[in-house]
């Protein structure tokens, strides 16, 4: 079976002063984080600002990422679109440059026709369409559209559909999948979060923000659980919330970036409309962070 066990970055996509892409930005970020122990990368998800780029540079992110991570670590390629068809012909780009599987936003600009025979439809002929495994991406946040449990269940059953990323936080709804999809399909937390709760009701991991500022936090979490350290585990979660909740779903991928900055990372600009925090914001988030424990990687 194709693990998806253990801690995936989603990976800020980085751009220049002047919001040109630069992929050669991204490859310093993945050098550094390759010192901790995570199971691979996720480029272009939500945090990745996808919806920014044009196909072109897309397909350049798959194929600059690809080349600097290692082999033994997953890659994970967002390609989500609008239409089944953008989809498919996003996910053989991301396949040809190397991506171990694909992370598939469902539709949502058409909302009141997104019923579970459209989705299943949807992503049955992605999955049968693509040579890589194809995970479920449910960001209720984002696209506005909350898959429901009956509905990721029922996609459970394709043979190259291998899991569900889930940034809802609704852990009952995370416990009831785990319960009745096939046994093989995989949860992963949206959000670190909640990712000691996901845990908790059979998650196998996740992909999260925080881990790429906050790493080896978020391995440790997880470790934690495997090891029946509850007591730490619990310590750790609660620890990071607030820092998590202000990266994520406060400021944003702004706020994400302005931290990488802080780390010795690059985070550099966003992509317009999305604007930098202003100094305010920034003295919250240092202090936050000084809180959190969170340390610059010239430490490790």
């Amino acid at each position: 079976m194709y693990t998806l066990k253990g801690i995936f970055p989603p990976l800020p996509t980085s751009f220049n002063n002047d919001e040109a892409l630069a992929t050669n930005k991204m490859v310093e970020n993945i050098k550094l984080l390759n010192r901790f122990n995570l199971a691979g990368f996720l480029v272009l998800g939500s945090n990745g600002e996808m919806v920014h780029l044009t196909d072109d540079e897309k397909e350049k992110v798959y194929v600059e990422t690809r080349k600097a991570i290692p082999s033994d670590k997953i890659m994970l390629a967002g390609t989500g679109c609008p239409s089944t068809r953008q989809t498919i012909e996003l996910t053989q780009k991301a396949a040809k440059a190397g991506a171990d599987a694909a992370l598939v936003l469902n539709p949502s600009y058409y909302k009141g026709l997104m019923t579970k025979e459209v989705l299943m439809k949807h992503y049955f002929t992605i999955a049968d369409a693509s040579s890589i495994p194809i995970i479920v991406y449910n960001m209720p946040a984002n696209s506005g559209l909350d898959m429901d449990a009956k509905t990721i269940i029922a996609l459970s059953q394709h043979d190259n559909i291998i899991g569900l990323k889930d940034s809802g936080g609704n852990i009952a709804k995370m416990g009831e999948i785990r319960a009745y999809a096939h046994l093989d399909f995989q949860l992963l937390a949206g959000s670190a979060g909640f990712l000691l709760p996901a845990l908790s009701v059979g998650a196998v991991g996740g992909v999260l923000a925080l881990a790429n500022i906050a790493p080896q936090h978020c391995i440790d979490i997880l470790q934690d659980f495997m090891d029946k350290k509850m007591d730490d585990a619990r310590e750790k979660q609660l620890k990071i919330i607030k820092l998590n909740n202000f990266v994520t779903r406060q400021y944003g991928v702004p706020a994400l970036k302005a931290a990488m900055n802080t780390l010795g990372l690059y985070g550099g600009p966003s992509r317009s409309p999305l604007l930098p925090l202003d100094d305010s914001i920034k003295k919250q988030l240092r202090n936050l962070m000084k809180d959190s424990n969170i340390q610059s990687f010239v430490h490790y």
